[in-house]
């Protein structure tokens, strides 16, 4: 765009959508979300809800650990609601050769300032005294936190009202193009931009097939309340080889400490599936797994269980920026399991290119013309 907006449509009122409507609200911008059901109600209310710092590749570091910094300054301003947790969390290391993977994580963090500690056995017992016997230590990172997001979500677009914006919920979108949305009831909403953040659904909606955003099926179970049975986020070690390799399933050890006491259990992957249905099989290896490093757990009562579809990219960065060929349309899609954590970090990118100003990230990583090839029909012209 040439010029600066001074009205936008969001198409997709998840945190991702929520954070980018926020972020032009406060700009002066006019902003009207539109959401084919409930805010915060799709991916966004079936994920974990971590804010924290992940180095799958020096652009995915960069993007968490920019939107952690803008969590954290954050933390004393969201409602009680929100529950935000700063429990921080320990990457779990189970033998020697994790132990070394600890100690390069650790190095690699420093060089980009980021605080973390490296724990041995007695130390990693001292804070997690539930962990099963012989794991050799770990990594603790303070500043991680835990959200509830459909909280964050909903206190996301109360900004947006109350700077005069507006939020349609149960309002299907047909098609988003240059500066215009198309809507299932038959009425068309034009803007200087609009931001299509709808998850999966975005390349269909931007008729772009070259944008491929796959689903990555995840199941999630908590328990009732057991105060201070988890104190940080636990991770293992394995977690990321897991979530970004080649297996169509897995399942690796992650569990959280929620604000009401219970403990909430992750984690499961299974690519390309889309079906919203629990995989009971699935599902009892990661419980199972979950015990292995946690033998309590098998004593708490799980009350719920549920799954959440993850839109990812093959390269796991998310697309934020510009569709190529149309440049009042912009997507910030594919976040796969991060976007609660860089849902903030995606929409102060967007509108610093937006406002045409210095970007806080090298935003190339992340821009949606690595994709190559541009939207068909309607929708590249407007």
């Amino acid at each position: 765009m040439n010029t600066a907006p001074r009205t936008a449509v969001v198409v997709g009122a998840g945190i991702v959508g929520a954070a980018c409507a926020e972020a032009l609200a406060v700009r002066g911008v006019r902003v009207h979300v539109v959401d084919g059901g409930r805010p915060g109600g799709g991916a966004t209310a079936a994920g974990m809800g971590h804010v924290l710092v992940l180095d799958d590749s020096a652009a995915q570091l960069a993007l968490t650990a920019r939107s952690r910094t803008l969590w954290n300054d954050r933390r004393g301003g969201w409602p009680a609601a929100v529950e935000a947790d700063p429990c921080g969390t320990i990457w779990v290391a189970a033998d020697d050769e994790e132990l070394a993977a600890v100690r390069a994580k650790h190095a690699a963090y420093a060089e980009q300032g980021i605080a973390t500690e490296i724990l041995d056995a007695a130390a990693l017992y001292a804070h997690e005294p539930n962990l099963r016997r012989g794991l050799v230590g770990g990594l603790r990172i303070a500043a991680d936190s835990v959200v509830y997001p459909p909280a964050a979500t909903r206190a996301l677009l109360d900004t947006v009202v109350v700077a005069g914006g507006r939020v349609d919920e149960a309002r299907p979108v047909l098609r988003c193009g240059d500066g215009f949305v198309e809507c299932a009831d038959g009425s068309r909403l034009e803007a200087d931009v609009v931001v299509c953040a709808a998850g999966l659904a975005t390349p269909v909606l931007c008729a772009w097939p070259a944008l491929v955003i796959r689903p990555k099926k995840g199941h999630l179970a908590i328990t009732d309340r057991a105060p201070g049975f988890v104190r940080h986020q636990l991770v293992e070690l394995g977690y990321l080889k897991s979530a970004h390799g080649g297996a169509a399933e897995s399942v690796a050890f992650n569990v959280q400490p929620r604000a009401t006491g219970q403990v909430l259990l992750g984690s499961s992957r299974q690519i390309d599936d889309a079906d919203p249905g629990i995989d009971r099989a699935i599902l009892a290896r990661m419980v199972e797994h979950g015990i292995a490093f946690l033998p309590g757990l098998a004593a708490l009562p799980v009350i719920r269980c549920w799954v959440g579809i993850r839109p990812s990219t093959d390269d796991h960065l998310p697309a934020i920026g510009p569709v190529p060929g149309a440049p009042r349309l912009w997507v910030a899609a594919g976040h796969e399991g991060l976007g609660i954590t860089t849902s903030l970090g995606t929409a102060e990118l967007l509108v610093q290119r937006l406002f045409q100003e210095a970007t806080t990230l090298a935003w190339q990583a992340y821009d949606p013309a690595r994709f190559v090839a541009a939207p068909a029909g309607e929708a590249s012209h407007g």
